[in-house]
């Protein structure tokens, strides 16, 4: 039998670090009370914007599903609705950064980003309660509320994340 080297990384301290922030940030959330059930702020996808913005989607991939898996591990939610829906949000909001990653940043900026992955999270979850778990389209009526909420809250995020970043890069 041969032994085999793990060359651990820079790159992989980094995404251990990020995924640790965002996993408190997520338990943090987790027990603060919503004024709307199923609205959150999504504190954590702060981290993943830093980490899309100051090293590159790739890193923010890795750093935002470990977020996803570790979280529901640690609250006992895994392979519940509640991962599934976390774990959609978390898939749509990617994909739609990758198809829109090679948007002109001079006109699109970090809020156009945070907007687009907070209205496609929307969209992931809003799929999965459709088809899974209330299968009628009434659950539909709730879209604008969320929307709306996922507006404000990408919002706010792209800000918060748009001051670390440049609180980052005087040091």
């Amino acid at each position: 039998m041969t032994l085999s080297t793990i060359n651990i990384t820079n790159r992989d301290h980094q995404i251990a670090k990020l995924s640790a922030i965002a996993v408190a940030l997520s338990l943090i959330e987790f027990f603060f009370p919503s004024p709307i059930p199923g609205v959150k702020p999504g504190i954590a996808n702060i981290i993943i914007l830093y980490t899309i913005f100051k090293f590159d989607l790739n890193m923010g991939i890795w750093v935002s599903l470990i977020r996803v898996f570790v979280t529901s591990i640690i609250l006992g939610s895994f392979l519940s609705p509640t991962f599934f829906l976390s774990l959609s949000g978390s898939l749509f909001s990617l994909i739609f950064l990758i198809a829109f990653r090679n948007l002109d940043r001079q006109n699109f900026s970090l809020i156009s980003f945070s907007l687009i992955a907070a209205l496609a999270h929307i969209f992931g979850q809003f799929i999965i309660v459709r088809i899974w778990i209330i299968p009628h389209n009434g659950v539909f009526y709730l879209l604008p509320i969320f929307l709306v909420s996922a507006f404000i809250f990408g919002l706010v995020n792209a800000l918060v994340t748009n001051k670390l970043l440049k609180l980052n890069s005087k040091k």
